[in-house]
C-alpha cells in the first residue's frame, strides 16, 4: 500500500491563453517535506492552490490518501478541512484576536466546543512563541507574529498535510528566522508539507526533496544537496546561477 499522502498526476491549468501548469507530476509521502522552487510565475503558488482545490484544474488529478479529490463530485470543503494552507499574505481576520483567528476553523468546520477549541488554541499559540499575545489583533502583531498565527491556524485542524505558499516573502529579513523556526519544528515532528519558497538555505535544511518548476513543469527534482549544488538540467543551473549572482544563496 502506498504511503503517499498527496499525489499530483498530469495536472494542467491555464488562465485564459496563459498556460501556468503543463502536466505536473508530484508525490509527497508520509512525514516528508517537498520544497517547490523556481522563478516567480513558474507555477508554484498555482500548484498549491490546485492541490487545495482553490483553483479548478483543466486536466489531470490530485489524490489525497489515495482518494481522487479533483473529481467534481467531491465535497471541496470537506477536503480543505484535511489540508492546511498558509498564504504569503497571512490572511488573518483583522477584527479578530489571534486566539479567535486560530480557533475559528476548529469551531466552525470541525464543531469543536468553544472551551476545548480555545484551550487548544492557547496551547498552539504558546507552541509558536505567542504566549501572552492571544488577545492581540493582527494590527498589534509584527509580520512574523502574524505569520505564526496563520501557521497555528492552519495546524489547528490537524491536517494531513500543510501547504506553505512563500510564507516568508512578505516579511522583513529580521522576521524570517522566527517563521522558518516554526516550520522547522513542524518538520521535526513529522508533519507532511509542500513548501513553495525562495529561501534556498531553508529548502536545503528542511526539505527531503526539492522540485524545480520552470514554465509550469517540474523539470528536475531530488535531494536538496544534489539539486541545489549539482543540478542536472540547464534550466535549474541558470536559475540557481541568477540567485547566486543576486546574493540569495
Amino acid at each position: 500500500m502506498s504511503d503517499a499522502v498527496l499525489e499530483v498526476r498530469g495536472v494542467t491549468k491555464a488562465f485564459g491563453s496563459r498556460q501556468v501548469l503543463r502536466g505536473v507530476d508530484l508525490t509527497v509521502t508520509e512525514h516528508r517535506a517537498v520544497a517547490l522552487i523556481g522563478a516567480s510565475g513558474s507555477g508554484k503558488s498555482t500548484l498549491l492552490r490546485c492541490i487545495d482545490l482553490l483553483e479548478d484544474i483543466d486536466d489531470g488529478d490530485v489524490f489525497l490518501d489515495g482518494e481522487v479529490i479533483t473529481d467534481p463530485a467531491v465535497e471541496t470543503v470537506a477536503i480543505r478541512r484535511r489540508l492546511g494552507l498558509v498564504f504569503q499574505a497571512y490572511n488573518l481576520f483583522p477584527h479578530m484576536t489571534a486566539l479567535q483567528n486560530v480557533v475559528l476553523g476548529d469551531m466552525r468546520a470541525h464543531g469543536v466546543p468553544r472551551r476545548e477549541a480555545e484551550e487548544r488554541g492557547r496551547a498552539l499559540l504558546a507552541r509558536f512563541g505567542l504566549e501572552g499575545r492571544e488577545d492581540d489583533r493582527p494590527d498589534n502583531l509584527s509580520g512574523g507574529q502574524q505569520q505564526r498565527v496563520a501557521i497555528a491556524r492552519a495546524f489547528s485542524g490537524r491536517p494531513r498535510a500543510l501547504l506553505l505558499d512563500e510564507v516568508t516573502s512578505a516579511l522583513d529579513p529580521e522576521l524570517v528566522g522566527e517563521v522558518l523556526a516554526a516550520v522547522r519544528d513542524l518538520k521535526a515532528e513529522g508533519m507532511t508539507m509542500v513548501i513553495a519558497t525562495h529561501e534556498m538555505s531553508f529548502a536545503r535544511e528542511v526539505a527531503d526533496e526539492v522540485a524545480f518548476l520552470h514554465e509550469g513543469r517540474i523539470v528536475e527534482s531530488g535531494p536538496p544537496e544534489r539539486v541545489l549544488t549539482e543540478p542536472q538540467r540547464p534550466e535549474t543551473r541558470r536559475f540557481l546561477s541568477r540567485l547566486l549572482e543576486a546574493g540569495r544563496i
